[in-house]
């Protein structure tokens, strides 16, 4: 008999329902808000010319990548090359005079003013000197002039990138600050979102921006919020570094949750814990201890609150410590008795 009543007893003990539960804990409670955003380049630009001029030569392409100080285009450049080299003869020229224009001057201090040589023609030699050098100097600052210009025929990339569209082709007249190429960093990005207005003031350093990719939840660090509204929208911006494990590229959507503490604790459950039925009603089951492994069930009605992390905040209705079943509440019923088949905690 004993046998046979021990092996009643397992069998008992395998009909009775398996469950997870977890207990009641009082935490603080975080909203969560859902966002779409934008990445956007921290770099973008439009290559224009800051000169007029033939474009005779162009180095890249679209979906090129290029790195700082690559040349992307040339200007015909023929013109201001032959003022450059006419700028530099007229410049020697003038380096001639001033050395001529130094020797006179010595000579004449060699001779002794008042003694062979008029004071005034040894001060006329020093102001021709003087007025050689001012007409170097000029000569000199004209010619990095147009050196200058010679170079601004070259345009090379500013930075690092990706050329995403080209305006012109070979042969066609450049005007300064028509755009020839457009560059785009496809490495510096950032999460764009526009968050309603009443979070601004909410916003702190416990405040965590959740990117969602896939079937994953990737963390971003938020770098700015920009405390200026759309007026039309009642948003601010608010901008997050992009993850390094999250493959994005300009232009392209994303979603994220945007969690805030509310300053409030409060009771929680998981979400497995909540059951919803059509009247409206909300409720849980509660688990009490028969004995170490065994306890009994009763459905509960609760009030929820705000939902966050898989957590669900319990307005009425429960208590710190209480216990209720996460798993395998589907087709429990009042008073039944459940074996634990592993704890979860908070």
């Amino acid at each position: 008999m004993f046998i046979l009543t021990s092996a009643s007893s397992g069998v008992l003990a395998q009909d009775k329902p398996s469950v997870r539960i977890e207990t009641v804990a009082e935490q603080e409670v975080v909203q969560e808000v859902s966002l779409n955003g934008t990445v956007n380049s921290l770099r973008s630009s439009r290559i224009s010319a800051s000169v007029a001029g033939l474009l005779k030569a162009l180095h890249v392409d679209i979906g090129d990548r290029v790195v700082a100080g690559d040349l992307l285009a040339e200007l015909d450049h023929e013109l201001v090359d032959w003022q450059s080299r006419a700028a530099l003869a007229e410049v020697e020229e003038a380096r001639a005079r001033l050395a001529e224009a130094e020797r006179r001057l010595r000579e004449a201090r060699s001779v002794g003013a008042g003694r062979n040589i008029a004071a005034t023609e040894v001060s006329a030699r020093e102001s021709e000197v003087a007025a050689a050098e001012a007409l170097l100097a000029r000569l000199e600052a004209e010619r990095q002039q147009i050196d200058v210009q010679v170079d601004r025929h070259r345009l090379v990339a500013p930075f690092d990138g990706v050329v995403s569209h080209r305006s012109l082709d070979l042969g066609e007249w450049v005007t300064p600050g028509t755009e020839l190429l457009r560059l785009v960093d496809t490495d510096n990005l950032a999460l764009d979102f526009q968050v309603p207005q009443d979070y601004f003031a909410r916003l702190n350093d416990d405040s965590e921006l959740w990117v969602s990719h896939h079937n994953d939840q990737i963390e971003a660090d938020i770098v700015t919020l920009v405390p200026v509204n759309d007026a039309q929208s009642r948003t601010f911006l608010l901008r997050a570094d992009r993850p390094d494990n999250l493959p994005v590229l300009p232009g392209m959507a994303v979603r994220a949750t945007l969690r805030v503490t509310t300053g409030e604790r409060g009771m929680t459950v998981s979400r497995d814990a909540i059951n919803r039925y059509p009247d409206g009603r909300v409720t849980v089951w509660i688990a009490k201890p028969e004995d170490k492994d065994t306890f009994t069930v009763n459905e509960k009605r609760v009030w929820p609150g705000a939902s966050f992390s898989g957590q669900i905040e319990i307005i009425r209705g429960l208590e710190a410590g209480q216990q209720v079943v996460v798993r395998g509440n589907e087709n429990l019923s009042e008073g039944v008795t459940v074996r634990i088949a592993e704890r979860e905690s908070n």
